[in-house]
């Protein structure tokens, strides 16, 4: 359903008190008159706090820095008359007694009256108290419809025309904006050269970086890794390549449904973040990281408020990617916090949206400890699958190995013995192999020469890799992907060899 469908709906059905966070408040007024207009032409009231009511001139300036009064003048009109009163900002005021006593009571009053009183606000802040009076309407970014219309109004309005592709790539570029912020950067790039542009893509994704930082709550990753750069995990690449093609027209014309997410679960430095932006490059996708620490920073109220914002964002950009790093820290102990149950509702919020969500953002979420997440995370509707990334083996640490030197000496490869490197270093995960090779590099550039295989091997005699220092942890993860309830990320192991290890 979307808001317009809703928001008729709520208005027929004379539901007094409707709450809109959204910082789009011109757009979602004139939603509202035009909903408002279809039936009946109902009135529009409208009330902030430096300029009072506005919309009838015989009350306008009623109700100024007085927000009791703007209620008050709700109860001014006849019972019979229908109207809709648009209250800018109101959530600030709702903690006060008086002004929410009077909405309890208007809630009681307006059921049998065709009135409606609309809350806007840039967030929820909803007191306890009035949870159950007030019926929050989400008011989603703009669609990719509504933008192509407004950026065709602006080429019309500078006799320019584009290209249907150089148009659909502005559009496309332009989702996860507010209407306001599109028309500003698109003001700036005709500021700039007279007209619109193909390059303006770029000037838009850079404003679409500014507003993603402005949430505070995802970041925009610029991914420039390859498939390629992952060395082994061959069972987890192939299943990635296998549905690379499946974001596209042809896909959904097949029948093939949006790929739904992947949890990748393993032991640290094995290569889960990698693979996330690996994934970004391989699918030609933006890389949103969702900093799930900053969900539960800020006011009470606000970790909802977050994670609404964070799936209407990530939906607006769809199709994206939405990398979660170690989500096994944000939702560890679940119920027993004390945080007022802020934890369990921010969860509740985040696996009903994987479930039921049917827009195209792949979740890709990282854990290193399994038995710290809630059993409903692994349920399967979830994700897609749910991948074991262990300790290479030593096939996988050649591979490793060869990726990193061909990175870093591509003219010196041959001098390097990776076989041996691969045998003489058990146990050491991805990240350990790379911190290993700038160990060696320090030892050579100290004595102004090349690195070579026997500095690399005197690197890794000096590191205890985590294998050894976390064993116990390491085991119950090896334990637990043996029992079958993941999918082995590497062809190089089977349950079986998996079982074996930890025993």
């Amino acid at each position: 359903m979307t808001f317009r469908d809703e928001f008729k709906l709520l208005l027929r059905a004379r539901y007094p008190l409707i709450y809109i966070p959204t910082y789009e408040e011109e757009r979602v007024e004139a939603s509202i008159r035009e909903e408002a207009a279809q039936l009946g032409n109902r009135p529009i009231y409208t009330w902030d706090f430096v300029d009072g009511i506005q919309g009838n001139p015989n009350d306008a300036g009623f109700g100024k820095r007085n927000p009791l009064q703007a209620l008050e003048f709700v109860e001014k009109l006849p019972a019979t008359a229908s109207a809709v009163f648009i209250l800018r900002d109101y959530h600030r005021f709702l903690d006060d007694v008086a002004i929410a006593r009077k909405l309890r009571n208007l809630a009681r009053l307006l059921k049998s009256q065709p009135k409606n009183i609309v809350v806007l606000s840039p967030r929820v802040a909803i007191p306890d108290d009035l949870t159950e009076v007030l019926t929050v309407v989400e008011f989603p970014l703009p669609s990719g419809g509504e933008i192509k219309t407004e950026v065709e109004r602006l080429l019309q309005a500078t006799n320019n025309s584009l290209s249907s592709k150089t148009l659909d790539d502005l559009v496309r570029s332009c989702q996860g904006l507010s209407m306001e912020r599109i028309r500003r950067v698109l003001a700036k790039a005709i500021a700039t050269h007279g007209e619109l542009q193909p390059e303006d893509v770029d000037l838009i994704l850079e404003e679409k970086r500014q507003t993603i930082r402005q949430t505070q709550i995802l970041d925009f990753i610029p991914a420039t890794e390859q498939i390629s750069d992952i060395g082994g995990l061959d069972c987890l690449k192939d299943w990635l390549i296998r549905r690379g093609g499946s974001f596209t027209e042809r896909a959904r014309q097949y029948g093939l449904p949006h790929p739904r997410g992947l949890l990748l679960v393993g032991i640290q430095g094995t290569g889960k973040s990698l693979t996330a932006k690996a994934i970004a490059h391989y699918w030609h996708l933006p890389l949103l990281r969702l900093d799930v620490g900053r969900l539960f920073a800020g006011l009470v109220g606000e970790s909802e408020s977050r994670t609404r914002q964070m799936i209407q964002v990530a939906e607006a950009l769809a199709p994206c990617i939405l990398w979660i790093d170690e989500i096994d820290k944000a939702f560890s102990g679940l119920g027993s916090k004390g945080d007022a149950g802020t934890t369990s509702r921010v969860f509740g919020t985040f696996i009903t949206w994987l479930a039921e969500k049917s827009s195209p953002v792949f979740v890709v979420a990282t854990a290193n400890d399994i038995q710290s997440l809630p059993p409903e995370m692994l349920r399967k509707g979830r994700f897609d699958e749910i991948f074991f990334v262990g300790l290479p083996s030593q096939d996988e640490r050649k591979a490793i190995f060869d990726v990193h030197l061909t990175r870093l000496r591509p003219h010196n490869l041959k001098s390097y013995d990776i076989e041996r490197l691969a045998y003489e270093t058990p146990d050491f995960s991805g990240a350990e192999i790379e911190q290993t090779l700038i160990e060696a590099m320090h030892i050579g550039f100290s004595q102004n020469r090349d690195f070579t295989t026997d500095d690399i091997l005197e690197a890794a005699s000096q590191i205890i890799p985590l294998a050894r220092t976390a064993q116990e942890q390491i085991q119950k993860l090896q334990e637990w992907a043996a029992s079958g309830r993941a999918r082995l990320a590497s062809k190089q192991s089977t349950p079986v060899d998996v079982w074996r290890q930890a025993n």
